[in-house]
């Protein structure tokens, strides 16, 4: 096989990364390179690939360190019977590529992950020393986020957080069943385990850092975890209440879902087409509402048709249609956690209505500055010159209030 440059490996391997989403860079600590000491930063602008949470865009070079495996997860473009072309980066090679894609103002920051070679130790060896290199030798001070493996030493996991703003371990499947027929290799146990190693971990360092100022950082954007949705049987409601569970014991910043996409080659036990992309936005949307709006999982799984989220229709909408006797609600008069469960009102909208209306009594015209879409809230608010009367029991109310399709023109002024 021809020797492969480093662009050719670019190539072959930041494809392969982009089935990975888990690469968001919420809750990292600030560093900056002020003083003329270090490089790098986690704040500022750039070419951009990823959102804080404050909206800041964060770009990031997001590759594996090989697309080679071990494994023979039915579901992997890189297992190891697919036939695609194999490429691999040395740490230093990893190295190199950040910081002359830093330099030249093209990321902020490295997410990193791989296919499995040699052993699971191994390969954690590889990717905790090109964190190492950049935090120790080169004194990055950007963003980095690790994908850990399971199998991998504790020891070595611990170090990958100690250099790492965020660790992630992938779940992979919603449930037992579909891991153990589509990645037999894989275990759940193992893979929880790891997870709530890595918990233990970040709230022993956080103590510690509470009582010496000595204490090294470790993780501080947390750990996060991702699953395909569509490559088994799972519903929506399974996965929205696996999603939970993890949150719950985890601790996790984030549950991210990855669309499972067809694979040159695949397995007969798997599906023929991809899942709907509606599908895996609903999920997120479902995760706002979980994190966000105070629903509960089972409030979430409750506007949900015998499992699955509709998809012309967002999960809030859908569980407000289904309970109407929870509606209208007062603008003037209700607490923020029914305000809340309105269709169309944000968490930022409603933060307005509770200041605004300690001054004056809202009505319609002052909601309407506050949401897209009024036609959306009016069956389900009561404002000071307006109460939707029957419109919030008609049958046709979904009709009504469902967003309507419409071709976009590719040459629109």
């Amino acid at each position: 096989m021809a020797r492969l440059d480093t662009r050719q490996k670019l190539a072959i391997l930041a494809d392969a990364a982009k089935y990975d989403a888990s690469c968001a860079s919420s809750g990292t600590q600030k560093r900056d390179s002020s003083g003329g000491k270090g490089i790098g930063s986690t704040e500022g602008m750039g070419i951009c690939h990823a959102y804080a949470p404050d909206g800041r865009c964060i770009s990031l070079l997001k590759i594996l360190l090989t697309n080679s495996c071990i494994f023979d997860c039915h579901y992997c473009i890189n297992r190891k019977s697919s036939n695609v072309r194999r490429a691999r980066f040395t740490p230093e090679e990893v190295v190199q590529l950040t910081l002359n894609f830093y330099r030249r103002n093209y990321i902020e920051g490295l997410f990193l992950s791989s296919g499995i070679i040699r052993s699971s130790n191994y390969t954690m060896e590889q990717l905790v020393e090109v964190a190492r290199t950049l935090r120790e030798v080169h004194d990055f001070r950007g963003y980095i986020h690790l994908k850990t493996i399971p199998d991998a030493d504790e020891e070595l996991v611990r170090q990958a957080g100690l250099y790492a703003d965020r660790v992630s371990i992938n779940v992979e499947l919603p449930t037992e069943r579909g891991l153990k027929e589509l990645a037999p290799e894989k275990d759940e146990k193992r893979i929880e385990g790891a997870m709530t190693d890595m918990k233990s971990a970040i709230d022993d360092l956080k103590d510690a850092r509470r009582k010496f100022k000595s204490a090294p950082k470790f993780a501080p954007a947390g750990q996060s975890t991702q699953m395909i949705v569509g490559a088994d049987g799972a519903d929506d409601g399974a996965i929205i209440m696996r999603a939970s569970g993890l949150y719950d014991r985890f601790k996790l910043r984030r549950v991210y879902y990855s669309a499972f996409s067809p694979i040159p080659d695949a397995s007969a036990v798997l599906p023929l087409s991809r899942p709907p992309l509606m599908r895996e936005h609903r999920l997120y949307q479902s995760d706002w509402l979980m994190r966000f709006y105070g629903y509960t999982p089972s409030e979430v799984v409750a506007a949900s048709d015998d499992g699955m989220l509709p998809l012309d229709i967002d999960p809030k909408l859908a569980w407000a249609l289904k309970f109407r006797d929870r509606f209208p609600v007062d603008v003037n008069r209700a607490p923020r956690e029914m305000l809340l469960r309105v269709p169309g009102l944000g968490t930022k909208a409603v933060k307005s209505i509770l200041g605004a209306r300690r001054f004056r009594q809202l009505r319609l015209d002052d909601i309407r500055r506050l949401t897209v879409s009024l036609k959306k809230l009016q069956p389900f608010i009561v404002a000071a010159d307006w109460r939707p009367v029957a419109l919030t029991d008609r049958a046709d109310l979904r009709t009504l209030v469902k967003p309507r399709r419409e071709q976009l023109e590719l040459f629109a002024a």
